[in-house]
């Protein structure tokens, strides 16, 4: 068994290094030589080994690779996650954007971050790789990571104190742990589900298309990158295309645009919801999920402004709160709720709608360019 062990500051960030390749395992070591405080506690060249270091060496964050001997990097997920969740960052040459399947079986196994290695090994663009694989575990090492609980009953009625709400269109915004929210929300909506979704998460480059036909696999609703003009529909969820903001324009078609970064990022989650209160007014909605940093907070403010919905998720069920966090000390969020919730509470709203829809009681949505 090929394994160590290191004592280490307590208030360091503790990392366990899981890879079988001993060159590259010392690579990492060096990459993380710039950060004081990042600190190597153990290393194994399996999950088996991992498993067994774990409760010697409690790290903070887990840096594993996929494909190793005995037991790879997504059995050890799946391992860790029922038996002792910890943040788990994947550091792998198979991770690259148009490995899909790999990338989102792993965070669906519940890795919280994926980092691809450079196909030439990770010496050949060591400063960009130190960079990111430092700024991303010292993410991860503030993560408070739960049991995925296996889904139960899933009932349609919609929560009492959003049963007035009559949105048209519902934006949902998210970053860090954004993916299996995404998923765990978008899977209790029905395939008939009335209102049309459009959906921001921040990713690395490239990595959008994978994004949406992982989810696309998963979801009884239709899931699709946005295309230039055309308008939304009911039942789809629209992601924007890769390294693109994406907003609804004055005449209630999308808009995929190449503009510079806001806040930081492209897409931006407040150019799609202040987008979204211009167009809706009053039957927009905005649900703000789990992620690093502030976007979406000023666009949810002005959807709530408007007269639309505003749904933050609530700390406990966040993998990072600083995004839902920001937009209530802004007073943007009016319902605070459990990921879980959340999803109920979209699918009661649909209930609702295609109640009313049958009644003909429907009010249409006028889009701004079209009102006096």
């Amino acid at each position: 068994m090929s394994h160590e062990t290191a004592r280490v500051d307590t208030h360091g960030i503790r990392v366990l290094l899981v890879d079988d390749s001993p060159l590259s395992m010392e690579l990492v070591r060096r990459l993380l030589a710039g950060a004081s405080e990042i600190q190597v506690v153990g290393t194994a060249s399996n999950g088996v080994e991992a498993l067994e270091l774990i409760p010697k060496v409690r790290p903070d964050v887990i840096c594993t690779d996929l494909h190793m001997p005995i037991m790879d990097g997504l059995e050890l997920t799946r391992t860790l996650m029922a038996q002792n969740p910890l943040p788990i960052l994947v550091l792998s040459v198979s991770v690259q954007a148009e490995q899909e399947r790999n990338i989102f079986d792993m965070l669906d196994a519940g890795a919280l971050d994926i980092l691809a290695k450079p196909r030439g090994g990770i010496e050949s663009d060591f400063g960009i790789i130190a960079y990111d694989l430092i700024r991303k575990i010292r993410i991860l090492a503030g993560v408070k990571v739960m049991r995925r609980r296996a889904p139960g009953v899933r009932p349609a009625q919609p929560l009492p104190e959003l049963a007035a709400s009559r949105p048209g269109i519902i934006g949902i915004g998210a970053s860090t742990g954004g993916p299996q929210a995404l998923e765990t929300i978008l899977g209790y909506l029905p395939a008939d589900f009335p209102l049309p979704l459009v959906c921001v998460q921040h990713i690395a480059e490239g990595f959008m298309q994978g994004l949406v036909s992982w989810l696309a696999g998963s979801c009884r609703i239709r899931v699709r990158a946005a295309v230039e003009g055309e308008r939304p529909l009911a039942g789809t969820a629209y992601f924007p295309p890769n390294e693109r903001h994406l907003e609804i324009d004055e005449t209630g078609a999308f808009r995929c645009s190449g503009a510079l970064p806001s806040g930081g990022h492209r897409p931006s989650v407040d150019i799609a919801f202040s987008s979204l209160a211009r167009c809706y007014r009053a039957a927009a909605a905005g649900v703000l999920l789990t992620g690093m940093g502030q976007d979406g907070a000023q666009g949810m403010l002005d959807i709530a402004r408007a007269g639309g919905l505003t749904i933050a998720q609530d700390e406990a069920s966040s993998v990072v709160f600083g995004m839902p966090r920001r937009a209530i000390e802004l007073g943007a969020a009016r319902h605070v709720l459990p990921l879980e919730q959340i999803g109920l509470a979209l699918c009661g709203l649909g209930a609702a709608k295609a109640t009313r829809d049958q009644l003909g009681t429907t009010i249409p949505i006028s889009h701004k360019s079209q009102q006096p």
